[in-house]
């Protein structure tokens, strides 16, 4: 007899031996043996894990009272405060999806989204309250929308626009409500919408198990001590800030919440709340690595996760110099956000700084809950040889790959390749296994019939030392096709001509990828600090007209 049938008799799953994954495991752990530490942490609010449990176990409650449960949609747009935090457990303690929506976005967006995802409830920080309540107008369905408001005493301004507050709506939860597991750890925990610059928003749906994964992953990935204190700089909006929302319960950390980012605060935070783990763009780092001297005055070990457009080697240079140690991760909407990881080798300490900081701006390799990981030809599928110059599109596969896009079976399709999901960027394969990241497909720039990636030349111009900000697009060329066009941010009181950038640019690197173009002014950026390079791409081919 084979060992596959002696192992198959049997040996069945059943309710000893099996349970389906979820986060909201990880906070009923955490309540019940660390109910007196601290979880919240917002100006004046210190909630410890007890009080935060109950409230979110209220939440849960009083959605179900409401009559919303299994795959309703429950809606909320709030900066990252501590209601925000809360729905990440309290929605789905109902059976519910959460959707967490972009604070940028425009009624007209915010509309769509409603009324695709079918919300049954939305949830309103007072800071977003106008902008919601036209949207709410928009979908036509204001009396079947529950509005909750969230109170935020620290924030003036805003106003009332639903039906009651959320802390009413708590008032009518119990604490200790039977809270509703997933029957299935392939049920919908979130919906997270993609950007939509190219047309509707897409719904990207999350499950319990790929949550649950990517949460652990983190904490893995990061070498996070028990008790983290993680300070909110990226949006929870986003790809359900990358997740660590259910991290921090799972860690038993400590959320110290944040409005606005402005190094003020941050830095302030980092020093008075001794921070030790914080997220953010490549943006954020530069905004903190050029900020006032004496606003950086902590003294402990911080670590800093970056993703985004990938950080040039300086900005991870000037941080790591300033003792905040710097992790490049890569991943998409789709991908649970983080779920490549530039792992750190101790072989690499000895190197200089400069080469260390080449190294760090590497996507690198797969975190634990991603499969599988791979740059190919888009239309073939065969891997590119890992020579570290061959560039093709990056595929991924694992648990931490989004379900699909919801009411989008044609998009599903097309971005599920051969048993691969195809993630639209474009990158090499080190001889070491590392990806490297180096453009978005539609970002790559075909001058002569050579490609030119703009993260490459981006990486030269943040060199400069005048150079705050850059970011670089195809400019039309009726000679080349396309020629790179720099678009450059300068420190303050710095004064250079477009000359000077581009013969910096052409003194580091071949002179057929430097910059035909420069202009100077602010980039225009989402709210996740990504810049808008389709903002950009506009201006570029209106410089050609």
């Amino acid at each position: 007899m084979s060992n596959a049938s002696i192992y198959a008799v049997g040996l069945d799953a059943n309710a000893a031996n099996y349970e389906a994954l979820t986060p909201l495991n990880f906070v009923e752990r955490t309540a019940a043996i660390y109910p007196e530490l601290p979880a919240v942490v917002y100006n004046d609010v210190r909630r410890n894990w007890g009080e935060t449990f109950a409230r979110m176990r209220q939440l849960g409650s009083a959605l179900s009272k409401r009559g919303i449960g299994k795959d309703d949609t429950v809606s909320i747009i709030a900066a990252n405060i501590p209601e925000m935090f809360e729905a990440h457990f309290g929605v789905p303690m109902a059976g519910a999806v959460l959707n967490t929506i972009n604070t940028r976005l425009d009624a007209e967006a915010i509309s769509f989204i409603l009324n695709h995802a079918e919300a049954k409830a939305v949830l309103v920080d007072p800071e977003f309250s106008d902008v919601v309540d036209t949207a709410i107008k928009m979908t036509g369905r204001r009396d079947e929308i529950l509005t909750i408001d969230i109170l935020d005493a620290s924030f003036e301004g805003g106003r009332q626009i639903g039906s009651m507050t959320y802390d009413d709506l708590l008032a009518e939860g119990d604490a200790d409500f039977d809270f509703v597991m997933p029957d299935s750890e392939w049920d919908a925990i979130s919906l997270n919408y993609t950007s939509g610059t190219t047309g509707d928003p897409k719904g990207v749906v999350y499950h319990h198990r790929g949550a649950t994964l990517n949460a652990l992953s983190n904490i893995v990935t990061w070498g996070m001590g028990h008790h983290s204190r993680y300070l909110w700089t990226l949006p929870m909006f986003h790809c359900n800030g990358w997740c660590f929302p259910w991290t921090i319960a799972a860690n038993a950390g400590v959320c110290v919440c944040l409005r606005a980012v402005r190094a003020e605060p941050i830095y302030q935070l980092i020093r008075d709340e001794k921070v030790t783990h914080f997220c953010g763009a490549p943006i954020v780092l530069n905004m903190l690595a050029n900020a006032p001297d004496e606003l950086k005055d902590f003294s402990h070990e911080v670590k800093v996760m970056t993703a985004g457009a990938s950080p040039p080697a300086a900005v991870i240079e000037n941080m790591e110099s300033m003792g905040v140690e710097v992790t490049h991760v890569y991943g998409l909407t789709e991908t649970y956000g983080p779920s490549v990881v530039c792992a750190w080798k101790g072989a690499w300490d000895v190197k200089p700084a400069e080469d260390k900081a080449k190294l760090k701006a590497r996507q690198g390799v797969k975190n634990l809950a991603l499969s599988g990981l791979m740059v190919a030809d888009p239309d073939t599928h065969e891997p590119c040889p890992a020579d570290g110059e061959t560039m093709g599109e990056i595929f991924m596969r694992g648990n931490n790959v989004m379900k699909g896009y919801l009411k989008n079976p044609s998009a599903t399709d097309k971005s599920f390749k051969g048993g691969w999901f195809a993630s639209g960027d474009l990158g090499v394969m080190h001889p070491d296994g590392y990806v490297e990241l180096k453009d978005r497909s539609k970002d790559i720039i075909i001058s002569g019939g050579e490609n030119i990636s703009s993260v490459e030349v981006e990486d030269v111009l943040y060199k400069h030392p005048a150079v705050m900000e850059a970011a670089v697009v195809a400019k039309p060329d009726e000679k080349w096709g396309e020629t790179p066009c720099a678009f450059v941010t300068l420190k303050p009181g710095k004064d250079v001509t477009a000359k000077d950038i581009i013969a910096h640019c052409r003194d580091n690197m071949a002179h057929f990828k430097a910059p035909k173009t420069v202009i100077f002014g602010d980039l225009p950026k989402t709210s996740t600090g990504k810049v808008q390079k389709f903002v950009l791409r506009d201006r570029a081919r209106s410089e050609t007209a």
